[in-house]
């Protein structure tokens, strides 16, 4: 990792650096912040000779290596400082409630626009909502793009940032034309790595976020950050890392519910954790306790199901979805915890 002693590269100098790297193997990725640019070296960074030589140029202040299968997701990368921002929230310092329906009707809209409205009453900061859906059984409802519309709609009506997610080229495209705001890598692409470059590319030099939820079938938390990699490898370290339950699935809930991950996660990576716990129980009664768990083991944020009439939902709605007043509820709880489990705030300075 590549740090300027200006706050970024000229384009003579990332020439120079470039071409240095470029003689060992390796190639230099910027991470362009709002202040100060760094510079990943991305590729086998042992080489002495070539940090000798990078460690020589008059306007390089230093080289921070960091042998490790995911160099910008790392915790002792230049990154750990990064700070991302969903709407008005700071994840790692506020409580990010995500809530809305897991898939939109476009024969109903109203029921996604009450919805979205009395989640924000409820105290969400950002809205969920399924436009297009991966499903088992290739005849249950797949979404319809329609639902773009009504999505931005209410984003627009509530003020509040958007969650959707994607499953191709084309979902990504229109999801950004249309402005979503952090576009969601479901469950069963989390380790499509053609997908997740693609994502990457899409975002990068934007402010777009992007949820990583964690594979069904996931393997050691190496993969899962590793996963993260590919898309911060593109210039973008805006990724959230979602815990959503894995399987096999524990008796009772819709699958192991991995909310005690979190500190794990943050023991190897800066990246934040926004919890998923309605997928992880699978059933509105459990919702409650498995988000006020994932607070305690250290969330930044949770992402939940809710619907104003969850009978009348599609998709997961009539089984996962907490009603608005449940939803207030539970929020005014989870945040009480988190204020309880911040540090003091000289020990935050």
């Amino acid at each position: 990792m590549i740090l300027p002693k200006n706050s970024r590269l000229t384009p003579e100098q990332l020439a120079e650096v470039t071409a240095i790297v470029t003689e060992f193997g390796c190639k230099i990725q910027p991470i362009v912040g709002a202040v100060r640019s760094i510079y990943a070296i991305v590729g086998d960074e042992r080489d002495e000779l070539m940090i000798n030589r990078l460690e020589g140029l008059d306007y390089v202040e230093r080289i921070d290596r960091i042998q490790s299968p995911f160099k910008l997701m790392d915790r002792r990368s230049d990154l750990a400082n990064h700070r991302l921002k969903i709407g008005h929230v700071t994840l790692g310092e506020d409580l990010l409630i995500i809530a809305g329906q897991c898939t939109i009707d476009p024969k109903n809209p109203n029921y996604y626009l009450e919805t979205s409205l009395a989640v924000k009453e409820a105290g969400a900061n950002a809205l969920r909502g399924g436009v297009w859906k991966p499903r088992t059984n290739p005849y249950s409802f797949q979404g319809d793009a329609r639902s773009l519309e009504i999505l931005m709609d209410a984003s627009r009506r509530t003020g509040l940032p958007v969650v959707t997610e994607v499953m191709e080229l084309e979902h990504i495209n229109l999801a950004l034309d249309a402005g979503v705001h952090v576009l969601q890598i479901g469950a069963r692409n989390a380790l499509n790595y053609s997908l997740l470059r693609q994502v990457g590319r899409a975002i990068a030099g934007r402010t777009t976020a992007v949820m990583l939820k964690r594979s069904i079938h996931s393997g050691p938390l190496a993969e899962f950050i590793s996963a993260a990699e590919y898309i911060a490898a593109f210039g973008n370290p805006n990724v959230i890392l979602c815990p959503r339950g894995t399987q096999p699935q524990l008796e009772g809930y819709r699958n192991q519910p991995d909310e005690s991950i979190t500190p794990l996660l943050k023991e190897k990576t800066w990246a934040p954790v926004v919890v998923d716990p309605s997928h992880s129980v699978g059933k509105a009664a459990y919702v409650p306790a498995a988000a006020l768990a994932a607070v305690a083991y250290g969330a930044d944020g949770l992402c939940i199901e809710a619907h104003v009439n969850p009978p009348h939902g599609i998709g997961d709605d009539p089984k996962q979805a907490v009603t608005p007043s449940a939803l207030a509820e539970l929020v005014k709880r989870c945040r009480a915890l988190h204020a309880t489990l911040r540090p003091p705030a000289a020990a935050r300075a």
